[in-house]
Order: structure tokens, then sequence, then C-alpha cells
């Protein structure tokens, strides 16, 4: 999941302060997950700035917000807020958004959060950063456990030599990835993938922005078949 987190009222204020009439789009899936763009949040961050003076003409959460023509056809509910409105404030993370950018004209789209990272849900309410989505994952001979995210300095070949007592050099509170591969690779009885030395990362795998159209690559294996 996607987890992100508010910001803080002055900057939401700061990005609001020409608009008197505001829509909010909130998320009903990661954003809700992380109490950072879901029901409760929303109707808090309604409550917050009419307490400013703002006029709140409306809300709706969208299931998903990154969904780009379910996010469209969502937001009809709000066609004549819209009209009216001088911003749209979202909570949802960066990619949500980016696409409700993308289905309202001529009036600007300001963030509610910081989008923090991948990751997954611990507990609830502790999330933990998990994936990088570096385009070409690893994981399949480390143990399942990621070095370019978990590792601080990403090493594809560690360990670095830096750990003590078990911990990170870099980032002492968190565990020493290579030590973790280790011990998973052993347990595995794959501990001969240690040995073997990778190639560098390929950095152009994460040239942004990536896309990936599943209908153009079935086409091409058809092509090629």
């Amino acid at each position: 999941m996607i987890v992100s987190e508010n910001k803080s009222m002055q900057e939401i204020l700061g990005f609001l302060k020409k608009a008197q009439k505001v829509v909010i789009v909130g998320c009903n899936e990661c954003a809700a997950t992380c109490k950072s763009g879901g029901e409760e949040e929303v109707l808090k961050m309604k409550e917050a700035l009419e307490s400013e003076g703002k006029t709140v003409l409306g809300y709706t959460l969208l299931e998903p917000a990154c969904n780009l023509l379910k996010s469209k056809k969502d937001l009809k509910v709000l066609k004549e807020e819209l009209k009216e409105a001088d911003a749209v404030l979202s909570m949802a993370c960066g990619d949500g958004t980016q696409t409700i950018v993308k289905n309202i004209n001529k009036l600007p789209v300001y963030p509610a959060n910081n989008t923090m990272f991948i990751g997954e849900t611990k507990r609830v309410g502790e999330f933990e950063e998990s994936c990088k989505a570096c385009g070409e994952c690893e994981l399949g001979w480390t143990g399942g456990i990621c070095p370019v995210t978990v590792c601080a300095k990403g090493l594809i070949n560690g360990a670095c030599g830096g750990a003590k007592n078990g911990k990170c050099e870099v980032s002492p509170e968190n565990d020493c990835a290579w030590i973790m591969i280790y011990e998973k690779l052993k347990e595995l009885d794959q501990l001969e993938n240690m040995v073997e030395m990778r190639p560098m990362k390929d950095y152009s795998k994460q040239n942004n922005p990536r896309h990936l159209n599943l209908k153009k690559k079935e086409e091409e294996a058809s092509a090629e078949a």
C-alpha cells in the first residue's frame, strides 16, 4: 500500500490562501488505512477549514483515487460543487492527487498529504517501508528480503561490514538487512546466493515516469508468437 500522512494545517492553509470555496476529495483505500484521508479525516479537515473561515462546498471519497477512469466517473457527484469551487483539496497520496488533477479542469488541486513510501501494515496504525519499486526485483535470491529498501545503503553485494550487534551503522535503530538476508538464506539452505557477485542495479529501469500497458504487451507477445 502507499503510505501517506497529513501535511501541517499551516502548509495547507498556505495553499488555500486565495481560495474561499473548497471541495475536499479523500481516498477510501490506502489513505483511509493510514488515517490520512478516510471519511473521519475528511470530516475533521472540513471542520478545520470552516473554523478558518473557508466554505467547504462538499466532499467525496474515491475508491481508489488513483484509478483514472473510475475517479472521473465518481467525481461527477461533485459536478455542481466543482463549478462553484475555488480549489480542490486532495487527501489522497501523490498518485491519487495527480489523478484528480487529470480529471478536474480549470481548478487548482492542492495536496493535503505527504506521500511517505510503499509499505506494509505491521499492525493497526503502524506501517513499514518494504518496496522502492526499483523496476528490477531482487527478492528471488535474497530470501524475500529487499536489500534495496531494507539496507540503508541499498547494497546489492553486502554486507558492508559496518553493522554492530546486528544493527545498521547508518540507522542504528534498524536491523542490518544483510544479516537478516544471511539468516533467511541459511534457513532456506541457499547460502550460496551470498557468494555470487551481482551486477550493479540497472537504473534505466527507474527512468521516470515509467509506464506499463498490458494491452500493448499482449499485442507484442502475439506478434512474436
